[in-house]
């Protein structure tokens, strides 16, 4: 009881001390922009949860172990693509300080991006991994809050507090399904603006892919032709990802093409005008079916490892989780792999496994908490363990395991023993959403209740397993005894 009590004084003052230095992030942001080579060498800033997400004009600039030097800076890195610093939960006043001091709007400078970014050398993969993690990154909150809203519907159904029939459950349900159903007019949306496209010009063209006209002739299933010859493919967009990504591509294109083709006194309305002419046809009848075609690959392979063999990804996303976080893949690879999976199954199974790694991240800097003498570690390590066991793993990850090495290695081992639990048990996130236990009613399946119940067996036995092993570890380890104050 003293050290729970303890526990808690201790981060209570820390909030306290974080909200206190609030108007310090104009002075981070101050520290931060030299080492990223000035303002004129930022063509693009982003945030997700805890990072800063640069596109910058010459990576040589990027200075990422004087930027670990900066107050408040976790961690500095190239990866997924990105130029990325992370700062942790005041992500977002970092951001704000940011774009006032570089003037960027909508999170781009007025420089035009290149293909290879004004000489940075990235591989195929890595530009694949930005152009992803920049289109979904700026919908996270409205998905994820839309999902909580699914899931406080569920609860309070199955409590009895609310009728499922009732007028305000039915409006509620439209508020948790609407980003998900009106998932292409999102994607236009984040797609044009990482494409060069009108972004009012990219969001007609993803509403044209859901328009009420266009959802009732697929109902009819009747041949339609455009100018008569041309087949229109009658795909179902809503909810899906990857057929308006592609059609902004292409759109990007057109509009470059119509830009020239449009005579200067009446380029105003004539470029929009012939960009829609053109992608009208190419997104029914050419690449939104190609987008369709590739979607359905996808969720062939995902029915495979889902159906197949359910325990796998969530034994490899408990073990592996922080090193899927560290690449900086966990937007740019889970998040369109989970939509698309709970879009055609109606579940998923990587958010077990990124549950307990999670779980299991918080529980490693609990463990040195526990041990450590040293007051300032020992406040870090747990308050980063409380934020990682509620969701938001990266500061316990960058802040004290990786810092320490042996309590990330222990809780690689702990998050798989955690997702062997999941995996057997075949536990399924139900509602797409943050994983942690702030949100670990995702879990709740209204058709088999036991798929919470060993849900929560998961996060207990990956939080005890992650512990252990992280006590017995660092107490082996006199090089970390001697830096935590033992």
């Amino acid at each position: 009881m003293p050290y729970r009590r303890n526990v808690t004084l201790q981060f209570a003052v820390l909030i306290f001390r974080q909200k206190g230095v609030s108007m310090d992030y104009k002075k981070m942001a101050e520290e931060i922009l030299p080492l990223i080579g000035g303002k004129q060498n930022v063509m693009s800033l982003m945030h997700c949860a805890t990072r800063l997400r640069f596109t910058l004009k010459d990576g040589a600039l990027f200075r990422p172990e004087d930027l670990k030097k900066v107050k408040g800076v976790m961690g500095a890195m190239f990866t997924g693509g990105q130029y990325q610093i992370i700062i942790g939960t005041d992500v977002s006043h970092v951001y704000e300080a940011l774009t006032s001091l570089t003037g960027i709007q909508n999170g781009k400078t007025d420089v035009i991006e290149k293909e290879d970014l004004s000489g940075n050398k990235q591989g195929r993969m890595a530009m694949v991994m930005d152009v992803i993690s920049s289109l979904f990154t700026p919908a996270i909150a409205a998905i994820t809050g839309a999902a909580m809203i699914k899931v406080v519907l569920v609860i309070l159904t199955m409590t009895g507090l609310m009728d499922a029939s009732g007028q305000t459950y039915q409006l509620f349900s439209i508020v948790g399904d609407a980003p998900f159903y009106f998932m292409p007019v999102i994607l236009a949306y984040t797609s044009a603006v990482k494409f060069g496209v009108d972004p009012m010009v990219g969001l007609t063209i993803g509403l044209i892919m859901v328009h009420p006209t266009y959802m009732s002739l697929i109902e009819a299933g009747e041949p339609i032709a455009m100018f008569g010859i041309l087949p229109v493919t009658l795909a179902k967009y809503t909810s899906t990802v990857l057929p308006v990504i592609l059609v902004m591509y292409v759109a990007s294109w057109v509009q470059k093409l119509a830009e020239k083709l449009s005579p200067k006194v009446i380029r105003f309305f004539f470029k929009p005008l012939l960009t829609l002419m053109i992608m009208t046809p190419l997104t029914y009848c050419v690449v939104g079916p190609l987008g369709n075609l590739v979607g359905k690959g996808l969720e062939s392979i995902l029915s495979v490892v889902q159906v197949s063999a359910p325990w796998f990804l969530p034994i490899f996303f408990g073990a592996l989780g922080p090193i899927v976080i560290m690449l900086g893949m966990h937007y740019a690879v889970t998040i369109p792999l989970a939509l698309a999976a709970i879009q055609a199954f109606g579940y998923d199974t990587l958010g077990p496994g990124f549950l307990v790694a999670n779980i299991a991240q918080g529980a490693a800097a609990f463990a040195v908490a526990y041990l450590a003498k040293d007051k300032d570690i020992k406040s870090l390590a747990t308050s980063t363990g409380i934020s990682a066991v509620l969701g938001t793993s990266e500061p316990a990850l960058y802040g004290v395991n990786l810092r320490f090495k042996k309590p990330l290695y222990a809780s690689i081992i702990g998050g798989c023993i955690g997702g062997i639990v999941c995996g057997i048990a075949g536990v399924k996130r139900i509602v797409f959403g943050p994983t942690g236990l702030t949100s670990i009613a995702i879990f709740i399946d209204p058709n088999n209740s036991m798929n919470f119940v060993f849900a929560l067996v998961g996060v207990v036995v990956s939080f005890i397993a992650t512990f252990v092993i992280s006590y017995v570890l660092i107490k082996k380890d006199k090089s970390i005894l001697d830096e935590i104050g033992r």
